[in-house]
């Protein structure tokens, strides 16, 4: 899979991941859809070395499921660290 296809699956992941995060995640929007990239990078990465899946295809289900999985464990990383910071 190329960059921007990746690039555009983790952006899909993050509105997904995003979506499935209840409450109000810190950053806003745009920061929620850069951390569903990483959060896809890793996933894909994780279910490379973990399960030995390969992230080749765009349309696979695996893909897209690690992608989505991975940015869940970015964002909720991201909103237990900054997420309870009061003003």
């Amino acid at each position: 899979m190329g960059f921007w296809a990746f690039l555009i699956l983790g952006l899909i992941a993050g509105v997904i991941a995003r979506i499935v995060i209840p409450g109000k995640q810190p950053g806003g929007f745009w920061l929620t859809l850069l951390l569903g990239v990483l959060g896809a990078m890793l996933g894909g990465w994780l279910g490379g070395l973990i399960f030995n899946v390969s992230m080749d295809q765009f349309w696979s289900w695996q893909s897209w499921l690690f992608s989505v999985l991975g940015a869940i464990i970015v964002i909720l990383i991201v909103q237990a660290i900054f997420g309870r910071r009061k003003a």
